[in-house]
């Protein structure tokens, strides 16, 4: 448990994956590696038809990566292969034949937006709030810049990256494409993510998935354009600026 806990439960097609971590669901390397390889099986699984992503507990949805396994960094391998984990999601979720619904209950911090930014369609609630913080402390967020940006357009990425320290809310995400709908309850939000997977699960397989493709048409080169934006966020993880803001967060 101490670096997560992901569960997929499968039933009438719909394949429910639901992820945890007791940091405000952040993601250790381990738990998105397992959470990559989780949507590359679904893939391939002809019992699954869709596909509902989602975290643990009423609050925070995704915290992003875990501030633990970042603050420890301290070469250039083992920082570009910690901003590989989100990566790796990101092209699994983009290279899985079946559609990803998101199911964002709170907050979504870094990596916890680019999650629901790779969902190819999002439920939230009113309490779903997002921020991108990286810069704040040094970095950026390259490797889910590619991603917010084909969602929500590059003048909302590019407020979401400037600013820092400030939370837009749900219904200002959902003006900029991030969500789809968004609800005052979890129990609505619930209600209709329901209805939406199953109405989706009983829809052609076949159509569904040329659908997809048509969805994440021009992105074929983010194997290696992540790959590269790791890279640029592994090495100013190193950075005295960013080790600096990093202890001053810790204390």
């Amino acid at each position: 448990m101490s670096n997560g806990s992901l569960y997929t439960h499968i039933q009438n097609n719909i394949a429910t994956v639901e992820f945890y971590h007791q940091a405000s669901n952040s993601f250790p390397s381990e738990l998105l590696e397992r959470l990559a390889t989780t949507f590359n099986e679904l893939s391939t699984n002809k019992e699954v038809h869709v596909i509902v992503l989602k975290s643990e507990k009423e609050g925070v949805f995704c915290a992003g990566a875990s501030f633990n396994e970042l603050i420890k960094i301290d070469n250039l391998e083992e920082g570009k292969q910690f901003f590989l984990g989100f990566a790796n999601v990101i092209n699994a979720m983009r290279n899985c034949s079946k559609i990803i619904i998101g199911r964002i209950q709170g907050k979504a911090v870094g990596g916890g937006v680019g999650l629901a930014a790779a969902c190819d369609y999002c439920f939230a609630t009113v309490q779903a709030a997002i921020k991108l913080s990286e810069l704040s402390i040094g970095i950026g967020p390259f490797v889910i810049a590619p991603v917010v940006t084909r969602k929500m357009g590059l003048a909302a990425f590019s407020e979401l990256a400037l600013d820092a320290t400030s939370w837009q809310n749900a219904y200002w995400a959902k003006e900029k494409g991030l969500y789809a709908k968004v609800f005052e309850t979890i129990k609505e939000l619930d209600f209709e993510v329901d209805i939406f997977a199953d109405k989706l699960s009983k829809y052609n397989l076949a159509a569904l998935k040329e659908l997809k493709k048509v969805f994440w048409e021009g992105t074929e080169n983010w194997d290696e354009l992540l790959e590269k934006r790791a890279e640029i966020s592994g090495k100013l993880v190193l950075s005295d600026f960013t080790k600096n803001a990093l202890q001053k967060f810790k204390k």
